[in-house]
C-alpha cells in the first residue's frame, strides 16, 4: 500500500469506473487514492488467469489503455490470437500481444504463491498507476447469470454471447466464503474523507464487491460520506448492458432506481444534469453534474464535483 495517507476509497468495475478513478487520481494529492476493484469477472482462459477489471484500471491509470476501443492496451498487436485461431483454439475472448504479457506474468506469480493483491501491486508500480489498486478479495469469486439457456459464467455471457441472453438472476459464486482483502479492511478502519462508488454497473460490477462478507458493514462503520455516481443518464446506460439488465430484472432503467439500489449504504448520489429533479430516497442527498466523461477534463471535473459533494456532507460521526 502507498506510504502517504489514503483519504479516498473508490469502488470500481471496468471502463466507466476507471474513467472516474483516473479523474480522482489526477485531482487528489499524490498517493491519496485507493481503489477496490471488482474481481467477479476474473476467469481462467487458455491456461491463463485473466482479471479484466483490474487490468482496465491498471491500463487506464498507467496511460496504457486503448481509448478508441475502450478496453485493452494501446498500440496492440494480435499475432497470438491469430495463431490461436489458426490452431483451432478458442478465440472469442481476445488477448492482445501486449495484454498477454500481463496475464502470463500474473499466472506465473500466482502459481509461485503470490496473492492477487501482491501481483496487482506489482503491476500498478511497473505501469505507474499512481494509486493503490486493491482486489476486493484474494479468494475466487465468480459472477454468473441465469439465462434461458441456463447458468452462464460472466465472460461467456458478456463477451462470448455479447450480453444477448436475458438475465433473470445473478449470483456471486464463492462470495459467501471469501475474505475481504485485509488491506481494504485496514483502510476502512482508518479515517477516510470519502468513499466513492464509481459509475459502474451496479449489478455486475459493484454488487460483487459488496457481496464479500464484511464489506457493507465496514463501509457504513467508517463514518466517511459515501457517494455514488449514476451509470444511467436519461434512462440509458453509457456503456454495457446496465439498462438492459434493469428491464430484465423488472425495473425501469433510471437514475432513481440506481439510487434506490444503493439506499441504506450511500449518503449522496450524483446524477446527470439530464436527470435533474429525480426524486431520491429519503435522507439521500443529491447533486447534479455532467456525468458523461468523454474527455480527461470531463473525468477531472466530475471527480471535483464528487469530492466537493462529499465535503459538503461531512463525516457522519
Amino acid at each position: 500500500m502507498a506510504s502517504s495517507r489514503i483519504s479516498v476509497l473508490a469502488l470500481s468495475g471496468g471502463v466507466g469506473g476507471a474513467k472516474l478513478a483516473l479523474g480522482l487520481r489526477n485531482v487528489l494529492p499524490a498517493g491519496e487514492l485507493a481503489i477496490v476493484a471488482n474481481t467477479g469477472d476474473d476467469f481462467d482462459h487458455l491456461g491463463l488467469f485473466v482479471s479484466p477489471d483490474i487490468d482496465t484500471l491498471l491500463y487506464t491509470l498507467g496511460g496504457l489503455s486503448d481509448t478508441s476501443k475502450g478496453w485493452g492496451r494501446a498500440d496492440e498487436t494480435w499475432s497470438f490470437m491469430e495463431a490461436v485461431r489458426q490452431a483451432g483454439g478458442e478465440d472469442w475472448f481476445l488477448l492482445g500481444d501486449r495484454d498477454l504479457a500481463t496475464h502470463v506474468l500474473r499466472t506465473q506469480m500466482l502459481a509461485g504463491g503470490r496473492t492477487l493483491s501482491e501481483t496487482t501491486a506489482h503491476f500498478a508500480d511497473r505501469f505507474g498507476a499512481g494509486a493503490t489498486i486493491l482486489p476486493m478479495t484474494d479468494d475466487r469469486v465468480a459472477t454468473r447469470v441465469l439465462t434461458p439457456v441456463g447458468w452462464l459464467a460472466f465472460q461467456h455471457y458478456f463477451v462470448r454471447e455479447r450480453c444477448v441472453p436475458a438475465v433473470s438472476r445473478i449470483e456471486f459464486d464463492g462470495a459467501e466464503r471469501a475474505s475481504l482483502n485485509p488491506d481494504v479492511s485496514k483502510l476502512l478502519a482508518t479515517r477516510l474523507d470519502a468513499i466513492v462508488i464509481c459509475p459502474s454497473n451496479p449489478f455486475l460490477s459493484v454488487d460483487p464487491i459488496l457481496a464479500v462478507p464484511g464489506m457493507r458493514e465496514a463501509i457504513r462503520s467508517n463514518g466517511a460520506p459515501v457517494i455514488a455516481v449514476s451509470p444511467i443518464i436519461a434512462g440509458q446506460a453509457v456503456k454495457g448492458p446496465t439498462a438492459k439488465l434493469f428491464a430484465e430484472l423488472g425495473l425501469t432503467a433510471s437514475a432513481a432506481n440506481v439510487a434506490r439500489h444503493y439506499a441504506g449504504l450511500i449518503d449522496g448520489f450524483v446524477l446527470d444534469e439530464q436527470d435533474a429533479g429525480t426524486e431520491l430516497p429519503h435522507a439521500m442527498a443529491g447533486r447534479t453534474a455532467q456525468t458523461l466523461m468523454q474527455s480527461l477534463e470531463d473525468r477531472e471535473n466530475l471527480a471535483r464535483v464528487v469530492l466537493d459533494f462529499a465535503g459538503s456532507i461531512g463525516r457522519r460521526r
